[in-house]
């Protein structure tokens, strides 16, 4: 067949560049792996990490509820920290009989203070919202742990919450135990 003029060319043209017109597919498969691998990681439930110390051991706990944004109080063997800053020396808390820690009440008044999202509420919408997670050894005794959540109770935090280390139910273990 005979092509004159424009679809000679036309035709000429796709002569010389017949089979040069693949897609690289190599980058856009890169890119997809990238892009699977961040969603994988970033879309799971939204986990919170809170500041660990060598110095705590949590205790475990089969419950299941997760952690809220919070201020965390760590207590070691040695001192009560609020934000790294150590706010009480243990050995003295427990040798005093006043049943607040003063440090600590200071700094969690702070901390509430300097949380924009609640100005404006009322002193009971207020209480409600401010939590306070606590993160405690677990051979640390009672009393000293009674005294950091009524500190953190007269401070006017609503929510307490204590770490622990998630184990797995009777339930879980049995039906695995069966598998």
């Amino acid at each position: 067949m005979n092509y004159m003029g424009r679809a000679a060319r036309m035709q000429r043209h796709h002569k010389r560049h017949k089979g040069q017109t693949a897609i690289n597919l190599v980058s856009m498969i890169d890119m997809l792996t990238v892009l699977v691998f961040f969603l994988l990681v970033y879309s799971s439930e939204q986990v919170e990490v809170l500041p660990s110390s060598k110095d705590v051991q949590l205790p475990k706990s089969i419950a299941d509820t997760h952690v809220h944004h919070a201020v965390v109080v760590i207590v070691t063997e040695h001192e009560v920290l609020v934000g790294g800053q150590s706010v009480g020396n243990v050995d003295q808390l427990l040798a005093s009989d006043y049943p607040l820690i003063p440090g600590l009440k200071d700094e969690l008044e702070s901390e509430a203070d300097g949380m924009v999202k609640l100005a404006g509420l009322s002193d009971e919408e207020r209480i409600a919202a401010l939590e306070v997670t606590i993160i405690a050894d677990k051979e640390l005794p009672y009393r000293l742990m009674r005294k950091v959540m009524a500190t953190s109770t007269a401070a006017r935090y609503g929510k307490l919450s204590l770490a622990v280390l998630q184990k797995p139910s009777d339930l879980a273990l049995a039906s695995v135990a069966k598998n």
